[in-house]
C-alpha cells in the first residue's frame, strides 16, 4: 500500500488549497482515511477523517468549518480543501489509511499506513 500527497505550497491568511492523496496498492473498501499535521517541536495532531462512503466524516476543532475532507474512490483518492487558511495552518500534512472502522479515528497509531507528508506554509 502506497499514499502519496500532494497538494502543498505557500498561501496567504484567508486563501485556499487543496491536498490530495493517492492511493495504490490492493482496495481500499472499508477504508478510513485521515488527514495529521505536524509542526516542528510538536506532536502529529488530526485534522480530519472519512469513511469509505463518504457518509461520515470527523475533524479537529481548529480546523471544522474551514476544510473539507472527501474521497473519490473510483480515483483512490482522498481530498482536504482548505479554505479560509490561517497561519497556525502551517505544517507539514499527512494523509494516512487504516482497514478498520471501529475505533477511534483520531488516533494515529491507529493508521497502518502514511504518506510521506506535504509543507503547507500560509503567511500572515
Amino acid at each position: 500500500v502506497q499514499l502519496q500527497a500532494s497538494g502543498g505550497g505557500l498561501a496567504q491568511a484567508g486563501g485556499s488549497l487543496r491536498l490530495s492523496c493517492a492511493a495504490s496498492g490492493r482496495t481500499f473498501v472499508g477504508w478510513v482515511m485521515g488527514w495529521f499535521r505536524q509542526v516542528p517541536g510538536k506532536e502529529r495532531e488530526f485534522v480530519a477523517a472519512v469513511e469509505w462512503s463518504g457518509s461520515r466524516t470527523l475533524y479537529s476543532d481548529s480546523v471544522k468549518g474551514r476544510f473539507t475532507i472527501s474521497r473519490d474512490n473510483a480515483k483512490n483518492t482522498v481530498y482536504l480543501q482548505m479554505n479560509t487558511l490561517k497561519p497556525e495552518d502551517t505544517a507539514v500534512y499527512y494523509c494516512a489509511g487504516r482497514s478498520f472502522y471501529s475505533g477511534n479515528w483520531i488516533i494515529e497509531s491507529l493508521y497502518a499506513y502514511w504518506g510521506q507528508g506535504t509543507q503547507v506554509t500560509v503567511s500572515s
